[in-house]
């Protein structure tokens, strides 16, 4: 290889490497359809990955260890020509400053996933345009990532990010396909989306940040500051609970956070936790084994 060729290789692979903004996976299982052994299947989840993988979803630049954890599980229950049909479950961490910790920040399950594709079909994302289904969710669910990860740093830093997710949905609709409509139910990705940009959901947004960067990030030189200051970031939802009660977000907080919330305060500097308690069995009933699990 000559000279000019090896320049042309590294300038390629380093402008790759640069754009990557997410690292993770793609799962399809596809054995509810009983043809789980074509080479579809396989082909789309490497399209996917590669994807997500591969395509610079904004302008800022992540090194490798700053690049958003995720994974996407797909479950088809029916597959005919080029229609398929399932389920898509996301989820998103990232690390805790000073430690090998990996925290979870979403746990999504989305039952209202369909789409068209035929093997070796190109997928690209254009901000103007509606290409596909399968497009328009897993890149809805790319901002979204985005925008819940930026929370975590930054009070209402991932705004920009649901703001482009919710440009996905706008443009989304003209497919007349389940989950981009107000009327598509309390678990649909416009739901989640009209959520996230809501004033009235501001206290989730602020939980988030103070939570992740006041709390877990501090928790290496003062884990009972860090503690403390969770305890408080949790207190922020019973207010946003008393008014918007069961709501989606405040699932999709307790969805990620119940078993990582238990083993904080089931251990470690003790902090006062009477009231912590009272409130998670208050806003997250339904886990409240989890909270019987936390020392007093």
């Amino acid at each position: 290889m000559n000279k000019i060729a090896l320049v042309l290789l590294l300038f390629f692979w380093v402008a790759i490497a640069s754009a990557q903004d997410l690292n993770g996976e793609v799962i399809i299982n596809a054995e509810q359809t009983g043809q789980s052994n074509l080479s579809v299947f396989k082909t789309l989840q490497r399209s996917l990955s590669e994807f997500i993988n591969q395509t610079s979803w904004n302008d800022r630049k992540y090194s490798n260890h700053e690049r958003i954890n995720y994974s996407v599980f797909i479950n088809i229950s029916k597959f005919e020509n080029d229609s398929f049909t399932g389920t898509i479950q996301v989820q998103s961490s990232r690390p805790v400053f000073g430690s090998n910790m990996i925290t979870p920040i979403f746990n999504f399950n989305d039952e209202q996933f369909s789409f068209n594709y035929r093997e070796f079909e190109p997928l690209t994302y254009s901000q103007n345009a509606y290409s596909s289904n399968l497009v328009s969710v897993i890149s809805f669910y790319v901002y979204t990532i985005l925008g819940l990860d930026a929370d975590t740093f930054q009070q209402e830093g991932g705004t920009p990010y649901y703001e482009e997710a919710n440009r996905i949905v706008t443009t989304a609709q003209q497919s007349n396909t389940n989950g981009w409509r107000g009327t598509d139910g309390n678990r649909s990705r416009y739901r989640l989306n009209a959520d996230l940009l809501s004033n009235s959901f501001s206290d989730y947004r602020t939980t988030l940040y103070q939570y992740h960067r006041l709390g877990l990030d501090v928790m290496h030189k003062d884990p009972a500051a860090g503690k403390k200051a969770i305890a408080k970031s949790i207190q922020n939802l019973r207010s946003m609970n008393d008014s918007r009660p069961n709501s989606l977000l405040m699932r999709v907080f307790f969805d990620s956070k119940a078993q990582e919330i238990e083993q904080i305060f089931g251990g470690g500097p003790s902090v006062p936790i009477t009231d912590l308690v009272d409130t998670l069995n208050r806003i997250a009933p339904m886990y409240a084994e989890n909270w019987r699990k936390i020392q007093f």
